[in-house]
C-alpha cells in the first residue's frame, strides 16, 4: 500500500505546476512613511525584459502591467526587497474610495496571484470573488443587516462603525475554497485524506498574503475580515457562488486614511530554532 502511494505522488509530482514567480511591476514608489519603523523607503521592482504569454492586460491604456516572469527574468528581486515589502504590509482601517488603482488594475493582481500561488498537489482549491463599487457597498449592507439581528444592542454601536469603515473602502476581495477540489484529493489519495483540508487552507493563506501585500505595494491599505459563516448564504445567492465555494476570508482594500502602528513581535531567538553542522 505504501510503495502504491508513493508511487501516485511521483506521478502526480510530474504533473505539478513548473516553478515560476508572478512579477507584480510596481511602477510607482510607494508613498513614504512617517513612522520610523516605516522610514525606509521600498525600491521600485523593475519590470521584466521579456514576458511569457500569461498577460493579464487590457486593450485600453493602463499605466501598470502585471505579468507573469520566469525565475530566470528575476534577477532584480532579492530576498531583500521581497522581505521589505513583507515587513511593510500592515493593517490598515477606516479606508477610502481614492485608490490609485483601476477596476481593471486590481482584477489584473488578483488574477497573476491566482495563477502563482502554490497549493498541495497543484490542486488549485482557491476561488474569489472581487467586488468593486456598489457591488462593494452592497456586500457590507448585507453583512450588516445579518449582524444587527444578532448582535446585542449594547454593543451595536461599535459593530455599525466597523462596518461602516468597511463599506467606506474602495472594494472587497472574497476568498473562497472549492470543497469539491479538496473532496476529489481526498479521494484520490485517501492515505493523506486527513491533510487536504488544511492543506487547502495554507494556500488559502498564502494567497491572502500574497494579494495583501501586493496591494499595498501599490499603495492601497488593507485588513483581512472574517465575517463567515454569517452571511454565506447571502453571498451565494447574490454573486451566483457556487454552492461547494465555501467563503473563508474577506480583504478589505482602499486609500489610506492614516499612519498604520508599529507591530510587536516576539524575539527571533524564542520563534525560531536552527542546526547547522
Amino acid at each position: 500500500m505504501a510503495s502504491i502511494a508513493r508511487t501516485s505522488l511521483h506521478q502526480v509530482s510530474k504533473r505539478l505546476y513548473p516553478a515560476g514567480f508572478a512579477s507584480l511591476s510596481f511602477l510607482n514608489s510607494l508613498p513614504k512613511h512617517k513612522n520610523n519603523f516605516l522610514r525606509t523607503p521600498l525600491p521600485r521592482l523593475a519590470r521584466p525584459a521579456i514576458s511569457s504569454n500569461r498577460e493579464y492586460s487590457h486593450s485600453h491604456s493602463h499605466s501598470h502591467s502585471y505579468t507573469t516572469s520566469t525565475p530566470s527574468r528575476m534577477a532584480n528581486l532579492t530576498a531583500s526587497t521581497f522581505l521589505e515589502y513583507v515587513k511593510n504590509r500592515r493593517t490598515y482601517y477606516p479606508l477610502s474610495k481614492d485608490i490609485s488603482l483601476s477596476a481593471d488594475q486590481v482584477d489584473d493582481i488578483v488574477k497573476v496571484a491566482m495563477q502563482h500561488v502554490p497549493s498541495s498537489y497543484n490542486s488549485q482549491s482557491n476561488r474569489v470573488v472581487v467586488l468593486q463599487g456598489a457591488h462593494h457597498e452592497k456586500l457590507w449592507d448585507m453583512i450588516s443587516e445579518v449582524l444587527r439581528a444578532v448582535v446585542p444592542e449594547e454593543q451595536w454601536k461599535s459593530t455599525a462603525e466597523r462596518m461602516a469603515w468597511f463599506k467606506g473602502a474602495a472594494g472587497t476581495i472574497l476568498f473562497f475554497i472549492d470543497q469539491d477540489v479538496v473532496r476529489g484529493m481526498q479521494d484520490r489519495f485517501p492515505l493523506y485524506a486527513e491533510g487536504f483540508p488544511g492543506w487547502a487552507g495554507q494556500s488559502a493563506g498564502m494567497l491572502q498574503f500574497a494579494l495583501w501585500t501586493a496591494l499595498e505595494a501599490e499603495g492601497l491599505g488593507a485588513n483581512l475580515q472574517h465575517y463567515n459563516p454569517l452571511a454565506d448564504e447571502n453571498i451565494a445567492a447574490e454573486w451566483n457562488v457556487p454552492r461547494t465555494w465555501q467563503l473563508n476570508a474577506q480583504l478589505v482594500f482602499g486609500g489610506r486614511t492614516g499612519e498604520t502602528y508599529p507591530k510587536e513581535s516576539k524575539p527571533a531567538e524564542e520563534t525560531v530554532k536552527s542546526f547547522r553542522d
